[in-house]
């Protein structure tokens, strides 16, 4: 017995397993092999075909221009596809037209059947924006697996409610100011509505714009995974600061030379004429850095704030671009645009693409090859398709 004690005494512990490390996550890369010329051909009939119809076409066109950049979108080697249909797509177009088109006879009337139609459209904005991202999510694919975009109508009103009550002042006022024919800087109700209007909008565009970037990105969904992202309203209001601070970079570069050349021609004698041509040129240098300098400032740090931002269960996204890039190749489209009169365009298009979309990585946990697809099938309502491009409003794609 003691003997046996003693064996069990001289045993060596048992040594636990060490936990399995869980493996190097998988990067799905995104290339665009997209060229200019090949969306050149696309582009340049559908151009000649818009203006053929009287704008008609543009519901096709854009149907066509979304096939062949998600065709030479490719994720991890698989290209994207899009299923729209281009007729549905004319029907929200339809749609969109009828409504501008009563809101702008209405302003012939008086404004106050203008403020009851804007008051229309606002109440239907939110769920054609959500219509808008169900149809553009439900019509794209990835290796035959359908997006959905799952956000609540309810969600939709609430990311447009801070920027719809500073609107409707704005718009207000600036009916009431037509209506009483207030003109100049004269302090009336209407002018304080105005005023108090545009300074909300200002102070409140950072939320707004995050409360946007939220109910997209927590919508996206593909097969089992379901979208989430974690954004600050704090660095969206810092971003704006520094945009702004930006943006002042410009107008200096801009005054010093025009300073330092009327400085020199003053110097040298030169007539009045070329003073006033040499300021021409000042404002017009300023104005175009201004725009090539804090778009892609504020295009580039939002791209990396957001998508840096958003993940999945499996998915992890990775964006990287850099406003230098950016800057230079707005700069270089710019001015072949200019020089070619616009016939550069697509080929801008196309190399705006390819630095963006290249400048994003994702990295899985999980192998899509794996992924189930949901039981709903793609989303065939296209009324709000059109509204959101016509708007303006970013599908976050």
């Amino acid at each position: 017995m003691h003997e046996f004690d003693a064996a069990a005494d001289a045993a060596p512990p048992s040594i636990a397993p060490a936990p399995a490390t869980p493996p190097d996550p998988r990067v799905l890369e995104i290339r665009f092999t997209g060229s200019g010329s090949e969306y050149f051909r696309i582009w340049s009939v559908n151009l000649l075909l818009i203006l053929v119809t009287l704008g008609l076409y543009l519901p096709f066109a854009k149907a066509r221009r979304i096939r062949y950049f998600y065709a030479n979108t490719l994720v991890d080697g698989q290209a994207l596809a899009f299923h729209g249909d281009p007729w549905k797509m004319f029907r929200g177009f339809l749609l969109l037209v009828v409504l501008m088109g009563t809101y702008s006879a209405a302003g012939h009337f008086s404004p106050t059947a203008a403020f009851v139609a804007f008051l229309i459209l606002c109440a239907v904005w939110p769920a054609l924006w959500r219509a808008s991202l169900q149809f553009r999510l439900g019509n794209t694919s990835w290796r035959g697996l359908r997006l959905r975009f799952e956000g609540s109508l309810r969600g939709a009103y609430l990311a447009c409610l801070p920027s719809y009550l500073p609107a409707i002042a704005l718009i207000g006022g600036a009916l009431l100011m037509q209506a009483e024919g207030t003109a100049g800087p004269v302090f009336t109700p209407a002018t304080a509505l105005y005023a108090s209007g545009a300074l909300c909008m200002a102070l409140f565009g950072p939320w707004s714009l995050a409360l946007f970037k939220r109910y997209q990105h927590n919508g996206y969904r593909i097969a089992g995974q379901a979208s989430r992202i974690r954004l600050s309203v704090a660095k969206l209001y810092l971003l704006s600061l520094k945009t702004i601070g930006v943006a002042v970079l410009p107008a200096v570069a801009a005054g010093a030379v025009v300073a330092f050349v009327m400085g020199a021609a003053h110097a040298m004698g030169l007539s009045k004429a070329v003073a006033i041509v040499v300021m021409i040129a000042g404002v017009m240098l300023g104005y175009l850095l201004f725009f090539a300098i804090v778009m892609p400032y504020g295009a580039a740090r939002m791209q990396d704030l957001v998508w840096n931002g958003t993940r999945s269960e499996a998915l992890t996204f990775h964006s990287a671009l850099k406003f230098r890039s950016l800057f230079v190749l707005t700069l270089k489209n710019w001015l072949l645009t200019a020089f070619t009169l616009g016939l550069y365009r697509p080929f801008a298009a196309v190399a705006t693409a390819r630095l963006r979309l290249e400048a994003v990585r994702i990295d899985s946990s999980e192998d899509p090859a794996d992924w189930v697809a949901a039981a709903s099938a793609g989303h065939a309502d296209a009324t709000g398709d059109i509204a959101g491009d016509f708007f303006g409003i970013d599908m976050g794609l």
